[in-house]
């Protein structure tokens, strides 16, 4: 045991203190580590256990336990495309984003002024409304007989002649119902931006393109990387916009998930598939952030 420090007066402070204070910390961790296991560790031991079961026969939608790690190859060689797909998807909604959010966060950050917190209170709105019902109202947006696509058919910009129930409608719904979580990290890194820095590149006669290149972007960076991992995680695991904005070509992994779970009752497949898409999303998330260069958010 660690001797104690000496007080001002030259003398150790009693046992009992070093020992209390020793105790206040793990008090402190218990119930953030309590729910970690109840609401996190227990279920996933749960549903990698209910991916490993194998069917009763004679008894749809029964299982026992089991090691069939067949299920795992099944699934990945079955729902490959919609595993691409759902990348895909969500890569290009995340890029999307990105190139959203960054000049509506820069603008709130640097040029806003006493319009900021008007601005941030009309990113954040939106999600006060359902996430269902905002994708709701993106179908009647996007109809047929709607202004946006009756404006691109007279254009000619459409070449199927409509949005709804296509991959634009799906990445467009992704897009718009994950945006927020694009702008606020990107605003919050920006804010804390010092503007003096970008002065001081002005001062040593670099163009506003050099000194964004040099000096805000690579700032900004923890805000890019939080951003788009809050983007493309949820995005890629998103079920509902291909179900109401897509078509069944369209389908995600979401949506097999959710229909072998709540259809089929084929539980070991979803449990699979589940355990198969957040296995393939940390890989990328960690190679991600190493890549970055920030593996501090780690």
């Amino acid at each position: 045991m660690a001797a104690a420090v000496p007080q001002a007066g030259g003398q150790a402070p009693p046992a009992s203190v070093v020992q209390r204070k020793s105790r206040t910390g793990y008090v402190l961790l218990f119930p953030g580590m309590a729910w970690l296991a109840v609401f996190f560790a227990i279920p996933l031991v749960t549903l990698f256990a209910t991916s490993l079961q194998s069917p009763i026969e004679g008894r749809t939608g029964r299982y026992k336990p089991g090691l069939e790690i067949g299920n795992y190859a099944s699934a990945l060689s079955e729902y490959w495309p919609q595993f691409l797909r759902s990348f895909l998807y969500a890569g290009v909604a995340t890029v999307l984003a990105l190139a959203i959010a960054y000049p509506l966060a820069y603008f709130i950050a640097f040029r806003a002024g006493k319009w900021r917190s008007l601005m941030l209170v009309l990113v954040i709105a939106p999600s006060f409304a359902s996430f269902l019902l905002r994708t709701y109202a993106w179908k009647t947006i996007l109809a047929d007989e709607g202004p946006i696509t009756s404006t691109l058919n007279a254009l000619h910009l459409l070449p199927d002649g409509r949005i709804l129930n296509t991959w634009i409608a799906v990445i467009a719904g992704l897009t718009y119902n994950f945006l927020p979580f694009m702008i606020l990290p990107l605003y919050a890194a920006l804010e804390k931006i010092d503007p003096r820095l970008i002065e001081a590149a002005s001062d040593l006669y670099a163009s506003p393109q050099t000194a964004f290149r040099k000096v805000t972007w690579p700032l900004s960076m923890p805000g890019v990387v939080a951003g788009t991992l809050l983007t493309f995680i949820p995005a890629a695991g998103d079920y509902i916009n291909a179900e109401l904005l897509g078509s069944p070509k369209n389908r995600m992994i979401g949506n097999e998930i959710q229909t072998n779970f709540i259809e089929y009752r084929d539980y070991p497949t979803a449990s699979a598939l589940s355990f198969i898409l957040m296995t393939i999303i940390l890989v990328m998330v960690f190679t991600y952030i190493r890549r970055a260069g920030t593996e501090d958010l780690v």
